[in-house]
């Protein structure tokens, strides 16, 4: 069972030896690695040509200009050909085992989309400095998209069976890219989760998701779990009641972001946000959609 690794880089040229290096040291290694580098301005390109040399199992492809993160793991996803896929950030790096308990898993519960695990946190030298909180089993009768609480995270691979089932990585995602895929393969089968640490999540400066960034990725994962109950409630697959409670919740988040964009000179923003609260506010809103969606194609590189 051939597994791809799917690594989108953009400026980690110095932290890809360590994930390099976590791969190469796997315990299976019927694997390719697709690499896509989204038009990085350090040296990754160099440091990446230099260690995957003519190894065959590596595959470097390049954006001619920076895409972002969701352009950048779509590309990726269409370029794999094994049966089993996940996401590896070039900053990071995965257990020993954890190739082999994935298709381990894959090969013994063929009606499961996705396999996840938990993961450690760690320094820039990959030191664990902790255990990440989030990562478990879902419940009976619940749902990723309603439990809520990150239950699947790092290390998550899925079938590309399943991901060709859907409508695969939304190319506009800046963000919450990860969250949105699983919203999607969890609406192709079944999840299972290993209670099992397979990967080092490495906290640094550059990350799209963590430290500044963290509001900016709050939002993409508002959007992501917005297409995902609208997915559900058209095959009536998710419960009323569960979406409004996402609505408050949303208009909740919402009015957090006004308050902080007080001061913030990004008037598109803001008219952005207040149209938002605006919308779930009215009873009779259809006079926003137009608007909001001009307004989204505006600021979807802004936020």
């Amino acid at each position: 069972m051939l597994f791809s690794i799917l690594i989108a880089n953009y400026n980690n040229g110095s932290f890809f030896k360590d994930c390099y290096a976590s791969i190469m040291n796997q315990s299976y290694q019927d694997f390719e690695v697709i690499i896509v580098d989204d038009a990085s301005t350090d040296n990754s390109v160099e440091v990446i040509e230099k260690l995957i040399a003519n190894d065959s199992r590596f595959k470097l492809y390049f954006n001619e200009h920076n895409k972002g993160c969701g352009y950048t793991k779509r590309r990726c996803a269409s370029l794999a050909t094994g049966e089993v896929c996940a996401f590896v950030d070039p900053d990071d790096a995965i257990v020993v085992t954890a190739l082999e308990k994935m298709v381990s898993s894959f090969k013994l519960h063929p009606t499961v989309s996705l396999v996840s695990s938990k993961y450690y946190f760690t320094d820039l030298f990959l030191n664990k400095t902790g255990e990440g909180t989030h990562g478990e089993a879902l419940p009976n009768g619940t749902s990723y998209l309603t439990y809520g609480r990150g239950a699947i995270t790092h290390f998550c691979s899925f079938r590309r069976s399943s991901y060709l089932k859907t409508s695969g990585i939304d190319s506009k995602f800046k963000r919450a890219v990860d969250q949105d895929l699983y919203y999607k393969l969890e609406e192709t089968g079944s999840h299972l989760f290993l209670n099992d640490f397979l990967y080092y999540y490495r906290i640094n400066s550059n990350s799209i998701s963590a430290n500044a960034n963290l509001f900016k990725a709050e939002y993409w994962q508002i959007v992501a779990k917005e297409d995902a109950f609208e997915r559900r409630l058209t095959d009536k697959t998710v419960q009323k009641s569960d979406y409004h409670s996402f609505i408050l919740d949303k208009r909740f988040y919402l009015i957090q972001r006004i308050n902080r964009s007080i001061t913030n000179k990004k008037y598109c923003n803001k008219y952005y946000l207040l149209l938002e609260l605006l919308k779930i506010d009215c009873k009779h809103n259809l006079l926003f959609f137009e608007f909001k969606f001009k307004l989204k194609s505006i600021i979807y590189s802004k936020l």
